[in-house]
């Protein structure tokens, strides 16, 4: 398994980034989460809105693999802010 796009979110919300999985098989799976709760980030799965207006989540995942994705997934999107900030100058210590 590994995370196929990671597409950071700067909206007003606790949504701070989409992504997708891709399994051994090849299988994608598209839809993910990554939302900042009260207890730190953590990943919401692909859902859909059914008739009576509750979401339902579409992609059941063991407890064991839903932590070792939640790690890659954080782990990928700190990366992905990280080379954001330098691309933008933020990481920038030279001297003016």
């Amino acid at each position: 398994m590994k995370i196929s796009r990671m597409n950071p979110f700067d909206g007003d919300s606790k949504t701070v980034a989409f992504f997708d999985v891709e399994t051994g098989e090849g299988i994608n799976i598209k839809g993910f989460t990554l939302v900042e709760g009260t207890n730190g980030l953590f990943v919401g799965v692909p859902s859909a809105k059914g008739k009576d207006d509750k979401y339902y989540d579409r992609v059941y995942i063991p407890k064991e693999l839903k932590e070792k994705l939640t790690d890659m997934a954080i782990s990928m999107y700190n990366e992905t802010k990280g080379e954001a900030a330098s691309a933008s100058g933020a990481d920038d210590t030279t001297p003016v």
